[in-house]
């Protein structure tokens, strides 16, 4: 699956490497939502995709934190 692999390779990271992905993942969502509103996105199901991204990469960086 998919997104078993995502969550896999973000457990090998390292928490600076986290933090960019995160970043990254956040820029990503502001420019589709920007595109989404000027009715230039044309797969809107990538909004949804990158959310769960960015709470995937939450949910590892509080594990790593309590390890």
């Amino acid at each position: 699956m998919k997104s078993n692999k995502f969550v896999e390779e973000l457990k090998g990271k390292s928490p600076e490497e986290l933090n960019q992905e995160l970043d990254a993942a956040k820029r990503e969502l502001f420019n589709l939502r920007f595109q989404n509103a000027t009715n230039q996105l044309d797969n809107t199901a990538r909004i949804k995709e990158v959310k769960k991204n960015i709470a995937r990469i939450y949910t590892v960086i509080t594990e790593k934190a309590r390890a």
